[in-house]
């Protein structure tokens, strides 16, 4: 069987996403990123490289605990200034036709009756290409900034995903459970635009939240969004397995990524569904050129640009430890996270390196591009071995690609790598019809009925 190798664009609306100090680089354009133009722009040049879509990530907080205080991220640009990425999908549809959209937002910060609102039109608007990436929050700067201050005492990390499963409970109930497909009638001999006895409240009570009424939009293309998930410590593996229907992951070593997919793989079968109902894509940059010197040297070029103090900064926040604390040469061991907790899971003991612990100063050097993913370096053909090697070493089907710089890194793997993949078969040469989730899946529009969504349906939808 060929293998199908998926592109999805990492990005985020900012000046630093995932490499600090990159921005100084003569061929960055991040800076440009409150230039609409520049989500345009990407948006047809991803869809030109047949990328399955653009992964908007998005914090609602301060990278503040490197040094307790935002000096470093304000210093650095590390995720701040942000803004805020929904607008920018509306954009970005309207210049393509097919590229599919992986809006983050967080779970903790929302009413979910005006966010299923936003989400529908998003999805109408899109003809159903978008994507709801669910996050917790992992920042403590947001939820002290948002929440109350009895809401602050439960910012555990698994009482974050408890939250979140009422959340998504009530959505489901909006998007699957209020309207039935046929209650717009649009009917202007008899003047009825909908029919009333086709609407139905929801009638939640809840943990934390009591919505009675009716959602107030009608059933979008996919009604629910595909749903984007990135968790994969214990309590958001389980999460993820129950809800997602594509997850994100990241791992500096194909050992840790493949044991990372096999236990998602586990805690599928568990939910009830199974390994071909997701599609798992790895965190990874391509740094690539027309040959290996060259792929090389671009390398070494991007390494002189980063920020080790602000990928310390953006570190710390992920893994919720002040690296400021520690020596650069101090290994990275015996950290308990309430932020990511698979990150620092991921450079603990990792085997895939003999065995012997991180050091910190290995860890903000790793980080300076693309985040906590590896980085491939080479030209077209060597780059396309590589994403091979890591498909069959860990199973996973396709990769969240970050950049060292934009939207040059994102083009160079459309002129270098993607037509060496579709010249072997395991890449598209073009896009299949249909709203995401059937571009996806090769499937229905809707939430299949093995997704939990799907039990929220009433008579007479999706017949």
């Amino acid at each position: 069987m060929t293998r199908r190798i998926r592109f999805n664009a990492f990005d985020m609306s900012c000046v630093v996403h995932q490499s600090p100090g990159l921005w100084r680089h003569p061929e960055d354009r991040s800076r440009d990123f409150t230039d609409l133009r520049y989500w345009t722009d990407l948006a047809q040049l991803l869809e030109k490289g047949n990328f399955d879509g653009i992964f908007l990530a998005d914090v609602l907080g301060l990278y503040d605990l490197y040094g307790a205080s935002p000096d470093a991220a304000l210093s650095a640009g590390v995720q701040v200034p942000v803004t805020d990425p929904l607008p920018l999908v509306s954009a970005m549809a309207a210049v393509t036709e097919h590229l599919g959209f992986g809006l983050t937002t967080g779970t903790a910060f929302e009413h979910p009756f005006p966010f299923a609102r936003r989400i529908s039109t998003l999805d109408h608007l899109t003809n159903g290409r978008l994507g709801w990436n669910v996050v917790t929050g992992y920042l403590p700067s947001a939820a002290e900034n948002t929440q109350s201050r009895s809401q602050l005492d439960t910012f555990d990390h698994d009482a974050r995903y408890d939250h979140a499963d009422e959340y998504l409970e009530v959505l489901y109930k909006l998007w699957e459970g209020s309207w039935e497909d046929d209650a717009v009638l649009a009917d202007p001999v008899s003047g009825v635009y909908t029919d009333p006895a086709k609407v139905h409240p929801i009638n939640h009570t809840g943990t934390h939240y009591t919505v009675p009424g009716i959602h107030v939009s009608a059933p979008s293309p996919q009604r629910t969004p595909v749903i984007f998930q990135a968790g994969a410590s214990s309590r958001g593996s389980t999460f993820a397995a129950t809800h997602a229907e594509a997850i994100f992951v990241a791992a500096p070593t194909q050992e840790k990524l493949a044991g990372v997919v096999a236990t998602l793989t586990q805690k599928l079968e568990e939910a009830g569904r199974s390994r071909s109902d997701v599609v798992i894509y790895a965190l990874l940059t391509v740094i690539t050129d027309a040959t290996e010197e060259k792929a090389q040297a671009k390398a070494a070029d991007y390494r002189s640009y980063i920020d080790h103090e602000g990928s310390l900064a953006l570190i710390s926040g992920w893994m919720g430890v002040d690296f400021s604390s520690f020596d650069l040469d101090d290994p990275v061991a015996g950290i308990e996270s309430n932020a990511i907790q698979s990150a620092v899971a991921a450079f603990q003991r990792s085997s895939g390196d003999e065995g012997r612990e991180w050091t910190v100063r290995e860890l903000a050097e790793f980080g300076g591009i693309g985040g906590l993913g590896p980085v491939l370096v080479g030209s077209g053909e060597s780059v396309a071995d590589q994403l091979e090697e890591w498909v069959d070493a860990t199973g996973v089907d396709g990769f969240n690609l970050a950049y060292a710089v934009t939207p040059g890194t994102f083009r160079d793997v459309i002129d270098h790598v993607v037509p060496v993949l579709q010249a072997r078969g395991e890449y598209p040469t073009s896009y299949s019809p249909g709203t995401l989730r059937e571009k996806l899946f090769d499937a229905d529009a809707h939430v299949p009925d093995n997704h939990p969504a799907a039990r929220f349906t009433p008579t007479g939808v999706h017949a």
